[in-house]
């Protein structure tokens, strides 16, 4: 097997956008070997062939959009296929159905979410379904589906609720289903389930807390179970949370915290799904957004957008806890890293 990383970055200060690297199988070290030039590709989504790779750029509505990617199947080197408007504002997550039909883009600016139908070829298709949020002030900001691929669970920062959605597979569209409400003023950013499926965690942006909820599957339903905060005791500086991702093995979660540039690391109760928290790992950098665990899960990459590195750490499978390998790469406002592994 090869491994290879896909990162996507912010490109206003000189950045290619995405950024292509073969990682090394026994140290985990990147090695940049290719680039696609596209403006703010900040998510990235892999197809489930791994053929195929789609960005989400975000920018103003006039702009914003989504694009496919073909991946060469012996340097993983990207050819861009074709780009769809969002026609709303800051796309910032995309989302690949298990089914490889549907693509669903979640708009920051607008706090709408985009539906397009993915085709054999890879590319993108036109919009079959958009939903708009009503209220004050909605911020859509990522869409992750379960399990079953029954269900869409769409975080809104804006109006602090997670939106369910059971997703139309012979339309594309997402019809509403439900809601879990998060404290106000919460800011719920991204979701990760357990690889049991029966607890899901919300990353609160606003404020700097995790929500640990049951899952019930049949019902497409979500109860809380216990929020914590993810930031030390007495720490008064301003901080944003961003991401989140369980560890495979289901025992640990891990969760970025930018201003004080951390990664909280939770234990979590498999027979309950509650967390107790381990500590704080420093990120060596400065604002860590998305962050992700090498496919082995024996190393974690944290992408620091403001320091432009992304640094390696190793995970305790014991307690979770992380280690600093001393291993980092530079590359310019790293926001997003997806892993594919080809034969």
């Amino acid at each position: 097997m090869t491994l290879y990383a896909f990162i996507g970055t912010y490109t206003q200060t000189g950045s290619d956008g995405i950024y292509v690297c073969r990682v090394d199988p026994i140290t985990g070290v990147f090695t940049q070997i290719s680039s696609a030039k596209t403006p703010n590709p900040t998510f990235l989504a892999l197809h489930p062939n791994g053929r195929f790779l789609y960005a989400a750029n975000e920018l103003d509505a006039d702009a914003a959009s989504v694009t496919a990617y073909a991946i060469n199947p012996s340097t993983a080197a990207l050819t861009e296929l074709n780009q769809q408007p969002t026609h709303a504002s800051a796309p910032c997550h995309v989302r690949v159905d298990a089914t490889s039909r549907w693509l669903i883009a979640a708009n920051y600016g607008d706090g709408d979410l985009c539906v397009y139908p993915i085709r054999d070829d890879g590319m993108i298709g036109e919009l079959t379904d958009r939903v708009k949020q009503t209220g004050a002030s909605p911020h859509g900001h990522s869409v992750t589906m379960d399990a079953a691929n029954r269900f869409a669970f769409a975080c809104d920062l804006g109006l602090d609720r997670v939106f369910v959605y059971r997703l139309d597979l012979e339309r594309g569209a997402l019809v509403p289903h439900g809601e879990a409400k998060l404290a106000e003023g919460a800011g719920p950013r991204h979701f990760a389930f357990h690889p049991s499926g029966q607890f899901a965690y919300v990353i609160n942006e606003l404020n700097n807390t995790m929500t640990a909820f049951a899952y019930d599957a049949e019902h497409g339903a979500l109860r809380e179970l216990q929020t914590l905060s993810t930031l030390p005791t007495g720490y008064i500086e301003k901080s944003y949370c961003a991401d989140v991702h369980v560890h495979p093995s289901g025992k640990f979660l891990y969760g970025s915290n930018r201003g004080h540039h951390s990664i909280v690391v939770f234990a979590i109760d498999e027979a309950t799904g509650t967390l107790s928290l381990v500590g704080h790992q420093p990120t060596g950098g400065d604002w860590p957004r998305n962050f992700a665990l090498h496919p082995s899960a024996n190393w974690l990459y944290v992408a620091n957008q403001n320091s432009d590195n992304i640094v390696q750490f190793e995970v305790n499978m014991v307690s979770g806890a992380l280690e600093p390998t001393g291993y980092e790469i530079s590359l310019p406002k790293p926001v997003c890293i997806q892993f594919l592994e080809t034969q």
